[in-house]
């Protein structure tokens, strides 16, 4: 794969959370493969086991803690790629939310990127360059899917820190983008459609409401976020990229 891709992220080191599985996992791969010095994290030790193997340095990070969080950044050092990955997604309307499941969405698709933005953006600025990769969603920033209203509502807060985060900090040379992917072959969509108590019914519902006929892949979204980790898209900042099959066309 390696001599595929070149080695565009050669010298960069990245810092990936939810690096366990589904897009996480894809994107520490697609980052190795292209040469970059790449540190994994997820609250899951046992998921990065194999990564270990495979050139990378793997940690057990919990986002929702604020010690670990600033252990992880100290240990790191110098830090050219954030990609922030780990997050809930919530079904049901407002009706059917909590607050439970409200604050705890907040805390781990919002407060835990405002953490990790805030902790490694003194080390970008010092160094005068970095790129922060968000994971959005089409849901929130884009449009407004059913049944989907606690995660709506955290993902369109996604979208305006990373355009203020890119505002502020444009003329320091830190870059911050959000990917905003639509429905994604993943571990926790599997389970999203296991919950539904139909599981054939669900994922026939969610390739309907595709125009390309089909779901994305976690390989699609890592290549995207690859690019934003890489200088060739040194132009590119404050962007909700949407990658979703043509949903919101």
């Amino acid at each position: 794969m390696q001599g595929l891709l070149g080695q565009r992220l050669s010298g960069k080191r990245a810092l990936i959370t939810a690096a366990g599985q589904g897009i996480g996992r894809a994107t520490a791969l697609r980052m190795a493969a292209e040469g970059a010095e790449v540190l994994a994290t997820d609250v899951d030790g046992d998921l990065l086991a194999d990564l270990a193997g495979q050139g990378m340095t793997t940690r057990v990070l919990n986002v929702l803690d604020p010690g670990a969080i600033a252990a992880i950044v100290e240990e790191a050092g110098r830090i050219d790629v954030l990609f922030n990955c780990a997050g809930v997604v919530h079904a049901g309307d407002i009706l059917k939310s909590t607050e439970d499941d409200w604050n705890f969405a907040f805390d781990l698709n919002c407060k835990a990127m405002y953490r990790m933005m805030r902790a490694v953006l003194p080390g970008m600025i010092g160094q005068g360059s970095g790129s922060i990769i968000n994971m959005a969603s089409v849901a929130g920033p884009i449009t407004a899917p059913v049944n989907r209203f606690i995660y709506s509502a955290s993902k369109a807060a996604v979208g305006g820190m990373t355009k203020a985060v890119a505002q502020d900090y444009v003329k320091q040379g830190i870059r911050c983008n959000a990917v905003c992917p639509g429905t994604v072959d993943s571990p926790s969509m599997h389970q999203r459609l296991r919950d539904t108590g139909d599981y054939e019914a669900a994922l026939a519902a969610f390739i309907g409401r595709q125009p390309m006929g089909r779901i994305g892949t976690a390989e699609e979204i890592a290549a995207l976020v690859a690019y934003l980790a890489a200088d060739e898209s040194a132009y590119t900042t404050g962007q909700l990229i949407a990658i979703d099959g043509g949903w919101t066309i």
